[in-house]
């Protein structure tokens, strides 16, 4: 025999539908969040970089030839207080 009037209609479906992506959606971001969680392993976040001196500055700029030697050691002599002869 048939029966009828026992299988999902319409909305069944929709909602058998939309649960079944909300439950992987639910399983697949645990197990992102458990791995990144897990594969951490005590470290620490990385330290922002250390600030450079006036001198380290003006010394990569003169590595990098964007200034000539006689404004290096001008600017050097002035950044540390002498007399310029």
């Amino acid at each position: 025999m048939y029966w009828y009037d026992h299988d999902p209609g319409g909305w069944g479906y929709v909602l058998m539908i939309s649960g079944m992506v909300l439950f992987w959606g639910v399983l697949i971001t645990g197990i992102v969040l458990l791995v990144r969680f897990v594969g951490r392993d005590g470290q620490q976040r990385a330290q922002p970089p250390a600030l450079h001196t006036a001198e380290q500055l003006l010394a990569e700029r003169f590595a990098r030839s964007e200034i000539d030697e006689n404004e290096y050691l001008s600017r050097l002599t002035t950044l540390r207080g002498r007399a310029q002869p």
